[in-house]
């Protein structure tokens, strides 16, 4: 499955959470995530633009791996997503577990996170107004489609960013700044 996404900085949240409504989305979640983010013992990760986290939202925990990123204009990648058991005593073995094989924790990104939902031309887009602790507010738009459907849902989701008025597009990950806030010594968050 692939994961194509959009990111913004200093979107105006509250237009275009008007706007949305206007459309016909809904509110799906407002939720908190914490991701514990893991380097791999047999390449470097960063280097290959790949990404592995274990991702826990209150009870349910899950694991994602995201591939490189495939173009210039969106943050699109191969992402494969495994819902693990619910609870802490999961999130604690599974961590565990992954160092006996050697993958060290990198960082833990927290976020709050505001999920609204809306079909447009023919896709599931969810808009997620995050905001990230030590780096700021964001707004990513976002389609999970098979490959044939890749360059359609590219298009959506780029018209659609630029209806609601979004402009500064962020490419780096959450991670990448989180890890670039800290070695700088200064919180970038706006």
């Amino acid at each position: 499955m692939l994961e194509v996404e959009v990111k913004y900085r200093n979107a105006d949240r509250s237009a275009a959470v008007a706007t949305l409504l206007n459309w016909g989305a809904t509110l799906k979640q407002d939720r908190t995530d914490i991701d514990l983010y893991f380097s791999a013992p047999d390449r470097d990760l960063k280097a290959t633009d790949e990404a592995f986290r274990l991702r826990r939202i209150g009870a349910k925990n899950c694991l994602t791996y995201k591939g490189p990123k495939r173009d210039t204009e969106t943050k699109t990648r191969t992402e494969i997503e495994v819902p693990l058991a619910d609870g802490d005593a999961i999130a604690t073995d599974t961590e565990r577990l992954f160092a006996a094989l050697g993958y060290e924790q990198v960082m833990t990104v927290r976020k709050n996170r505001s999920v609204y939902h809306l079909s447009r031309d023919g896709f599931d887009l969810e808009v997620c107004f995050d905001s990230v602790e030590g780096v700021g507010e964001f707004v990513e738009l976002e389609i999970l489609v098979d490959e044939a459907q890749y360059e359609a849902a590219k298009a959506v989701l780029l018209a659609t960013a630029a209806e609601l008025g979004f402009t500064e597009q962020e490419r780096r990950s959450y991670l990448g700044m989180v890890l670039e806030s800290q070695a700088s010594g200064v919180n970038t968050q706006v």
